[in-house]
C-alpha cells in the first residue's frame, strides 16, 4: 500500500507543478468568467445607433413605426428612387420600402442597404411591421389591441414535489439546467483524464521507465498508483476552476453594480427569462435555485466524478499499456469512448421523462450512469436508485480494474508487438 501512495504522490506532484497545469487551471475559469463579464458588457453596451429611412405609399406605417435603443426611424419626402441613390450618400444604415399593401396578404416590403443587415435588425423591423398591420387589422375589427393585451394572461405552474419527509417545491427548468450542467462536467473531466491517463502510460513505456519502476513494484500497484494520482489531479484542477469561476463571477457582479436581489428582470440571463416564462422575475428564479439538493448533489457529484474516472481510467490505462503510440490507441479507445459519447446523447431523452425505463436503466449501468444520474438527481429519483447505482458504479470500477489488470501486467513490459483484440484476450487469459 505504501508504494500505491508513493506512485499517487509522484503522478500527483509531477502533474500539478507543471506549468500547463497552472496555467490552464488559472485560464480555465478565466475564460468561463469571460463569458459572464462579455455578457454584461452586451448587456449594457447598447451598440451603435442605426438609422433607418422609411418610404411609405401605403400610408399605415408614416410616424407609427418606434425606435429601439439602437434602432431610430425617419421618414424623408423623397420617391424610392432618388432615396436609393441618396443611401450611398447620407449616414442611414438602410431604406425599408413599404408599397401600397392588401393588409391581408402583404407583399413586397423590402429593405434595401449597402450590405446584408444583421438578424437583429431584420427581426426588428419584421416585428415592427407584423404588430403594426395586426394592430390596423384588429381596429378594423372594431377589436382594441390594448384591450387584447390585457386579457392575455401568463400562467406560471408551480411543482410541488410530494416526498415521506412533506411537500418540497420543484422546479423543472432550473433542475433540467443544473444537471445538465453537471452531466457535461462529469462527461469532459472524464474523457480529458482518461485521455491524459492513456498518454501517460504510453510516455513511461515508451521511455523505458517503467522497466525500472516494474523492478520494485508489482504491475498492479502502478497501475492504480497511477491512475488514482491522475484523478486526484483532475478533481484538484476543478476545484480550482470552481473556486476561481464563483470569485470572477462576483468580481463582474460587483464591476457592473449588479444587486440580483433586487434586479426585477435582469437582462443578462434573457434567454433563460424567456424559458422560465416571461413574467417570471429575477428573485423568484433564484428562489428556485434553493430547492435543488445540493448536499445530495455536490456529494453525487464527487462520487461520480471519482468512481467514473476509475472506472474508465483503468480501460485507458490497459489500452495505453499495449500500444507504443498514440495511432495505435485510436483502434481500442473507440469502444471505451462509445459508451461516454452515447451517454451525452441520451440526456434528450432523459430531460423528457427522467424517471421512465430509459432513464432509471441508463443511470444504474456503469458505462453511462456517471453522466446520466448527474443528469436525474435535480430531478429527485427515489434514494434507492442512486444507491443501487453507486453500488453498480462500485462493482464495475472494481471489475475494470482487474480486467485492466490482467492486460496491463502483460502489455506494459511488450514493446514492438502488432496488438489487436485477439492479442489482448490472449494476456487476458494468461496464468500470473
Amino acid at each position: 500500500m505504501n508504494k500505491i501512495a508513493l506512485i499517487i504522490k509522484r503522478e500527483y506532484l509531477s502533474r500539478v507543478t507543471k506549468k500547463s497545469f497552472i496555467i490552464m487551471s488559472l485560464v480555465g475559469p478565466m475564460l468561463f468568467g469571460m463569458i459572464f463579464v462579455v455578457q454584461f458588457w452586451l448587456v449594457s453596451h447598447e451598440g451603435e445607433q442605426k438609422v433607418i429611412e422609411i418610404i411609405d405609399e401605403s400610408g399605415y406605417f408614416h410616424g407609427n413605426m418606434e425606435g429601439t435603443g439602437t434602432i431610430s426611424f425617419i421618414y424623408p419626402d423623397d420617391n424610392l428612387t432618388r432615396a436609393k441613390e441618396e443611401l450611398k450618400a447620407n449616414d442611414s444604415y438602410g431604406l425599408l420600402y413599404i408599397p401600397d399593401i392588401d393588409l391581408n396578404n402583404p407583399q413586397g416590403i423590402t429593405f434595401f442597404a449597402e450590405k446584408n443587415p444583421s438578424i437583429e435588425v431584420q427581426s426588428s423591423l419584421e416585428w415592427f411591421i407584423k404588430n403594426r398591420i395586426e394592430e390596423i387589422r384588429l381596429g378594423n375589427f372594431g377589436i382594441d389591441k390594448q384591450q387584447l393585451d390585457e386579457i392575455k394572461t401568463n400562467i406560471n405552474l408551480n411543482v410541488i414535489n410530494i416526498t415521506d419527509a412533506g411537500e418540497k417545491e420543484g422546479d423543472v427548468t432550473i433542475s433540467l439546467i443544473v444537471g445538465y450542467i453537471a452531466a457535461f462536467l462529469i462527461y469532459l473531466f472524464i474523457f480529458l483524464y482518461g485521455l491524459q491517463t492513456l498518454r501517460g502510460v504510453i510516455e513511461e513505456k515508451t521511455s523505458k521507465i517503467v522497466e525500472i519502476i516494474i523492478s520494485s513494484v508489482r504491475p498492479f500497484q502502478l497501475m492504480m498508483g497511477k491512475i488514482i494520482g491522475i484523478g486526484a489531479v483532475g478533481l484538484t484542477q476543478f476545484v480550482i476552476w470552481a473556486i476561481l469561476t464563483i470569485v470572477i463571477w462576483q468580481g463582474a457582479l460587483t464591476f457592473y453594480q449588479v444587486d440580483i436581489a433586487e434586479t426585477k428582470k435582469m437582462e443578462l440571463v434573457e434567454g433563460m427569462q424567456t424559458s422560465l416564462g416571461e413574467s417570471r422575475e429575477m428573485p423568484e428564479f433564484l428562489e428556485k435555485i434553493n430547492t435543488i439538493n445540493f448536499p445530495l448533489l455536490i456529494g453525487a457529484f464527487l462520487f461520480y466524478f471519482i468512481g467514473g474516472f476509475l472506472f474508465y481510467g483503468a480501460l485507458f490505462a490497459a489500452v495505453g499499456s499495449a500500444v507504443d503510440n498514440d495511432s495505435d490507441a485510436q483502434q481500442f479507445q473507440l469502444p471505451i469512448t462509445l459508451p461516454l459519447i452515447l451517454s451525452i446523447m441520451l440526456l434528450s431523452a432523459i430531460i423528457r421523462d427522467p424517471h421512465g425505463s430509459l432513464a432509471f436503466w441508463s443511470s444504474i449501468v456503469p458505462f453511462t450512469s456517471p453522466v446520466v444520474m448527474m443528469m436525474r438527481i435535480p430531478f429527485d429519483p427515489p434514494l434507492w436508485h442512486i444507491g443501487l447505482s453507486m453500488v453498480c458504479m462500485i462493482a464495475g470500477f472494481i471489475f475494470t480494474t482487474w480486467l485492466a489488470g490482467r492486460i496491463y501486467r502483460i502489455g506494459i513490459l511488450m514493446h514492438g508487438a502488432k496488438v489487436n483484440y485477439k492479442v489482448l484476450a490472449r494476456w487476458f487469459m494468461m496464468k500470473n
